[in-house]
């Protein structure tokens, strides 16, 4: 929240298919300037307004492309049966991104984004019994709403979705065990800043311990107010439409990634 200032917000943000495309190709990129890609492997997927007949649609990254490589345009669309509906690169996607993007779609129309990782923090926090401590105010902000799901082997199976589904209720950010991390966002931008938080904050959990001293973890009402501070924050961008943080991002992105939105 900021103080002051005179500059007149922007319109709000546009939600059509054409801006969805640029956003999900800028969290592409954003993940790979942060380091948080892996090879050509984790997917983050964006859910499209619905076709003419009502088709449920989706977009993923094109399956060999490094997240550097992906753009607005090499998006695949995908229905929710993982039928492809349009691969500008004939690629086709991953079969285990489809399983378990298209199960947290299904089940939350209110998660437009769906973004998956496998950080060597992510993982190292997700492969511990206690999971993502609240030591911090970053890790605070994750107080009381972090869901976790059981590894299963390689997200192959479709009937593992159901249990996905189920083991992430309403919550917008999970531990899959053993695994990675997986958040939900409102919008692309919600997704993406959700997921830099979580991982900043598994970074810190992996360095504070890694220190040898005692942990002291924040009391749970302090933790459960932070945590209450952050969400009024996410819920007050998401209601104006006005994101200065990922503005700032799309402006990296123009220096460091240009071309992202073609």
């Amino acid at each position: 929240m900021s103080l002051g200032g005179t500059k007149t917000p922007g319109a709000r943000r546009d939600t059509g298919e054409g801006a969805i495309r640029r956003d999900l190709a800028a969290a592409y990129r954003i993940i790979a300037l942060r380091g948080m890609d892996d090879g050509i492997y984790t997917h983050i997927s964006a859910r499209l307004p619905d076709g003419a007949d009502g088709q449920k649609r989706f977009l993923l990254n094109p399956y060999g492309l490094m997240f550097s490589e992906v753009t607005a345009g090499n998006l695949v669309t995908v229905d929710a049966d993982g039928a492809i509906l349009d691969d500008p690169e004939g690629l086709g996607v991953n079969a285990a991104g489809f399983t378990i993007h298209s199960a947290v779609h299904m089940a939350r129309h209110d998660a437009v984004c769906v973004l998956h990782t496998h950080t060597v923090a992510g993982v190292a926090v997700s492969s511990v019994k206690e999971g993502l401590l609240s030591l911090n105010q970053w890790s605070a902000q994750f107080h009381g709403a972090l869901a976790y799901h059981d590894y299963e082997g390689i997200a192959l199976n479709l009937e593992e979705r159901v249990r996905l589904v189920d083991d992430l209720g309403t919550r917008n950010v999970m531990l899959l065990r053993n695994h990675g991390t997986l958040v939900c966002g409102r919008s692309v931008a919600e997704a993406v800043k959700l997921a830099l938080n979580l991982e900043r904050s598994c970074k810190a959990q992996v360095a504070a311990l890694s220190m040898g001293l005692t942990p002291d973890p924040l009391p749970d009402d302090v933790a459960a107010h932070t945590a209450a501070q952050y969400a009024r924050a996410y819920d007050r961008t998401e209601s104006t439409g006005h994101d200065p943080e990922w503005d700032a991002f799309l402006r990296l992105l123009s220096r460091e990634a240009p071309g992202y939105d073609a």
